[in-house]
């Protein structure tokens, strides 16, 4: 099993045209990893993409590894930065979490490659792979433990709880964001919801 190199980059652009060509090799490296995986990818499939020179590249990353990692903490980013923008209108948890769910369908339908990037970081760097999950599971269990707090939800283990809630948004983004995006995203939600207010008990 190959893994990657977990030194911390230090190679942060200090200029807003440093950012912006960051931001575009990390669009590019989203693109061709989704296509052609980890191993097939090279540096200059991504600056191809990029529309910048190959020694542009390494005034940003090391390495295709190091892009690579980058790109999964950055893909989690984007997925929490849209989720948080969706939902911050939420009148309760219960209202957060059916627009959360909607939210993150219709972010798994804008960025296909999402899943295969985090599903071969997997494999490709195990640490990265947990820690864009583990970042999930810090904010859910947050969210969870001050939602009982103000009595909107009961109190239980927010651990699993959290977990539980990210696996069911992982599995249904996979099913309706990838495999059938003719499904409606607030149909799904909604019954999910459902299931998430009333359990399955009878």
């Amino acid at each position: 099993m190959s893994t990657l190199n977990t030194t911390p980059t230090a190679k942060k652009p200090k200029t807003a045209r440093g950012q912006r060509t960051r931001a575009k090799l990390l669009d590019a490296a989203e693109g061709a990893f989704g296509e052609g995986g980890f191993h097939t990818t090279s540096i200059g499939d991504i600056t191809r993409r990029a529309s910048v020179a190959l020694g542009t590249f390494y005034v940003y990353f090391d390495s295709k590894d190091e892009i690579f990692r980058a790109l999964v903490a950055h893909m989690g980013e984007m997925v929490r930065g849209w989720i948080a923008e969706r939902v911050k209108g939420a009148k309760d948890r219960m209202e957060a979490e059916h627009l959360g769910l909607v939210a993150y369908i219709e972010f798994a339908r804008a960025h296909p490659n999402l899943y295969r990037i985090i599903e071969e970081a997997q494999f490709v760097a195990p640490d990265a792979y947990k820690a864009h999950y583990d970042s999930f599971a810090e904010r859910y269990c947050r969210n969870l433990t001050e939602a009982a707090e103000r009595g909107e939800i009961r109190e239980g283990d927010e651990t699993v709880r959290a977990w539980a809630l990210i696996g069911m948004s992982v599995f249904l983004g996979l099913r309706y964001g990838i495999w059938d995006t003719d499904s409606s995203a607030e149909d799904v939600a909604r019954k999910a919801a459902d299931l998430i207010r009333r359990g399955l008990e009878a």
